[in-house]
């Protein structure tokens, strides 16, 4: 990242810092806000389904650290992929990315409404998320952001959270089943247990995971960042995967077995009240619908900033998306849009808005590990030598697992987001002439910089 001023930011940032930074963007009490939904999808394995995705993600965070070193720059799965394989695939990534950011509010959106209609089941969930929806949108267009301080403070309460949250199951499986009842083998497999069904709620449990990569924003301002971003990158995804295995494993042994589909959503709500009575219940949905709130004005901001920039750089209209309100100087046509698809929380369910949002994050995945070799590949011809191993072995790997993964997301999403791709394929006709010309390039030093508060879901 650059300042406005163009001079450069202090390197100022250790590994530690940057590791909690990223541990924050993943907003980690997500893994209880999901926990049904992948329970569900599992047959009740659900620390197996956390595993096996943080395994699976852990070769594509690798790549997305070989990237990071080649290309200290903003831009993220669209720049590698620019830069490594061709610019309409780029384009194409970049446009997977954009599902993520244009919806992923609305994901958020309706997990917090869905537990606040658990909580207070006389008001309609429509309601909630409209509350949402114009709260959000309103402080964004006036330009309110969250203070990094701030996010820190969100992210140590959630900590706390869920700690307690463990806690409390340890201390209610001792109480109904002895000291024993804390070793078992039902969270990872069952009498159901396939592996089909784990990688299902593996594809789900994905979304826990999102924005692992989103340390590369600080480059800049890290020191030695050639050695510390890769190894940040790992251990946020290694950190943040431990911790929803572990709050898997203890959940799941408080509530064994697959959920009533009608109340998978809100599951963790009724857990909390099970193991820590209404008090603790209360500090629970606290401490997930003020994440969750957190989240989706970040995330609403993310989005109307990669929709700003586009505009800025002519990939989409400038008139309409390049210009920023005379005022308030943000991006009020991109909020007004997010917060327009935001609407569709209302008729969405929760499993299939959450794959939704996992199949660009899939796509823009492989290609970034796909990236990987094409740069192994273009180094090799300027007859510089890279290790096979880091550049083509675990890239392969990684880009083999999500698209297993990939595979394994609700049917109704997957076909959602051929659509979307197919959208983008049209609009990439028309911007390069026929597939002829190269398609603009855009710009993402306005859009990092407005990125560092946590973000999920992601």
């Amino acid at each position: 990242m650059a300042t406005t001023s163009g001079t450069r930011l202090d390197r100022t940032l250790g590994l530690t810092s940057v590791v909690l930074f990223g541990l924050a963007y993943l907003t980690p009490i997500i893994v209880l806000g999901i926990f049904g939904l992948i329970a569900g999808a599992s047959g009740g394995a659900t620390a197996s389904s956390y595993l096996l995705a943080m395994v699976a993600l852990l070769f594509t965070a690798y790549s997305y650290g070989r990237m990071a070193v080649a290309f200290p720059v903003a831009g993220s799965a669209y720049t590698y992929v620019r830069k490594c394989i061709d610019s309409r695939i780029g384009f194409l990534a970049g446009w997977a990315i954009l599902l993520d950011y244009l919806f992923l509010p609305m994901v958020i959106w309706l997990f917090g409404g869905l537990y606040l209609e658990a909580e207070f089941p006389s008001v309609p969930l429509w309601v909630w998320i409209l509350a949402f929806i114009l709260t959000t949108t309103a402080l964004n267009i006036i330009g309110i952001k969250v203070a990094a301080r701030a996010n820190f403070l969100l992210m140590a309460f959630q900590i706390l959270v869920l700690v307690l949250f463990v806690a409390l199951s340890a201390a209610e499986v001792i109480q109904r089943d002895g000291g024993s009842g804390l070793v078992a083998a039902h969270p990872f497999a069952n009498d159901a247990t396939t592996l089909s069904v784990i990688s299902a709620g593996s594809a789900i449990a994905a979304y826990s995971f999102l924005g692992f990569d989103a340390v590369s924003t600080l480059t800049e301002e890290t020191k030695d960042p050639q050695r510390t971003i890769p190894r940040a990158i790992m251990l946020v995804a290694l950190i943040g995967g431990g911790i929803f295995v572990l709050v898997a494993y203890t959940t799941t042994l408080v509530s064994p077995g697959v959920p009533n589909p009608d109340t998978s959503g809100t599951l963790a709500l009724d857990i909390a009240k099970l193991i820590g009575g209404a008090f603790f219940g209360s500090i629970f949905l606290a401490g997930l619908i003020l994440a969750q709130y957190a989240s989706g004005l970040a995330a609403q901001a993310s989005v109307a900033r990669l929709l700003y920039a586009m505009g800025r750089d002519n990939v989409l209209p400038r008139k309409l998306f390049g210009v920023l309100h005379p005022q308030y100087r943000t991006p009020v046509l991109g909020l007004l849009l997010s917060g327009a698809v935001g609407l569709l929380a209302i008729w969405f369910d929760p499993a299939s808005s959450t794959a939704f949002i996992n199949f660009g994050a899939f796509i823009a995945f492989t290609l970034v590990n796909l990236s990987v070799v094409a740069y192994f590949m273009s180094q090799r011809n300027a007859s510089v030598t890279l290790n096979p191993m880091a550049y083509v072995v675990v890239p392969i790997i990684g880009a083999l697992f999500t698209i297993w993964l990939l595979t394994r997301l609700d049917s109704r999403a997957i076909t959602l987001g051929l659509v979307w791709l197919g959208i983008g394929v049209v609009y990439l006709a028309f911007l390069t002439k026929g597939f002829r010309t190269a398609p603009p390039e855009m710009e993402f030093a306005e859009t990092a910089e407005t990125t560092t508060e946590p973000v999920h879901g992601g």
